[in-house]
């Protein structure tokens, strides 16, 4: 009797772990100053396992959180507010069982409109779209933040007809898989900047290492790596184009450079959002514009991009999307048509399809996935 009960006892805490291990939270954050009507940052149930949802919190009264960051240890939250000449940088407790954030503070993005953050043990940083800088914060041991430590200020352009690259516009910043060094894209001046990072420092967090010049033109916005950390991808906006780089101690090496729309395609191209799979064969980048989709690459061994398949997103305006930790499905955010559509992921293969399950919300702009 007493062999059963032990047996049993094993038997619950193994599927309680396993529960546990097929359930995470996924937080979107949102424009809320658009005609849908967002409320916030929201925060969902993801069961890795279907695939199904369920919300569990709302953090309300929150501008335009269009791009969120959890810290390391994951009880803190960072969301930018990207509200023009007046925008500034959120921190909040985050509690990882109910979902719920609790507003700390809020400081000055020292740029207009931060399209960008991330958060490591020391620092937030983030990057200024119309106002073309990137700024540092320290995190304090509640997970507030002070002013900016530290502000970099591009002033650069390029050749863009249509406008977008009269000034500088900084569009990522990311660090690389060794930490050492924080990823610059500024879409404004066609070039990516590499910062030396020095996370205890206070004036001399960053310290400009080089700077690469992308083809003219062509708007580069997001950067992915490889989760050995030997190859960088980085998707250009205004041509959908991908530019694939070896990576080493801080330097890029160009390899390979390929179109994500097929030959004869006139519309409009946005590309958005760039992500490598965990296990590092496949890479997915998405076009907004009028070709709302979503391409699949194969990845060699040496780094170079074989095209899988290009397919819809079923959805207008795909700003952003995450794979799950599972890997067994990549969930799209649709800025425009208010919902994220859920694809079934090939391991594979790599190839899409839709699971027919959807989470309407309003204007998503970024999803998170945490534990």
């Amino acid at each position: 009797m007493k062999r059963f009960r032990l047996l049993m006892l094993l038997l619950s805490f193994s599927l309680a772990s396993l529960a546990q291990q097929s359930n995470y939270n996924l937080l979107i954050g949102t424009y809320t100053n658009t005609p849908a009507k967002s409320e916030g940052i929201y925060t969902y149930n993801f069961n890795t396992s279907t695939g199904n949802t369920k919300l569990k919190s709302v953090a309300k009264n929150v501008a335009n959180p269009s791009y969120i960051a959890i810290s390391p240890d994951k009880k803190f939250a960072y969301s930018v507010n990207e509200t023009g000449k007046e925008s500034s940088v959120s921190a909040f407790k985050y509690n990882a069982v109910t979902g719920g954030l609790t507003f700390i503070n809020k400081v000055s993005s020292e740029g207009a409109d931060p399209c960008y953050i991330t958060a490591d043990n020391d620092n937030v940083i983030v990057a200024n779209y119309s106002g073309g800088s990137l700024a540092v914060f320290k995190r304090k041991t509640d997970g507030s933040l002070s002013s900016a430590a530290l502000v970099i200020q591009h002033t650069g352009k390029s050749i863009d007809p249509k406008g977008r690259q009269q000034s500088a516009h900084v569009h990522m910043v990311k660090f690389t898989p060794d930490k050492k060094f924080l990823i610059c894209n500024d879409l404004g001046e066609d070039r990516i900047y590499i910062y030396t990072y020095n996370p205890k420092s206070n004036k001399q967090v960053l310290v400009l290492k080089n700077v690469l010049s992308t083809t003219a033109g062509t708007g580069p916005r997001h950067i992915a790596f490889s989760p050995n950390g030997k190859f960088a991808y980085l998707a250009h906006e205004f041509n959908g184009s991908i530019t694939g780089f070896y990576y080493t101690n801080g330097s890029l090496k160009k390899i390979q450079e390929i179109g994500t729309t097929p030959k004869g395609f006139e519309g409009r191209i946005d590309g958005a959002d760039i992500h490598v799979s965990a296990d590092g064969k496949f890479l997915y980048e998405t076009n907004r514009g009028d070709a709302n989709t979503i391409s699949v690459f194969s990845i060699l061994s040496t780094g170079i991009l074989r095209l899988v398949e290009t397919v819809s997103t079923l959805g207008k305006g795909p700003r952003n999307f995450s794979i799950d930790p599972s890997g067994r499905f990549v969930l799209v955010a649709h800025q425009y048509t208010n919902n994220v559509v859920i694809f079934k992921r090939n391991k594979v293969t790599g190839k899409l399809t839709d699971s027919g399950k959807r989470i309407e919300v309003a204007a998503p702009v970024n999803l998170v996935f945490t534990k």
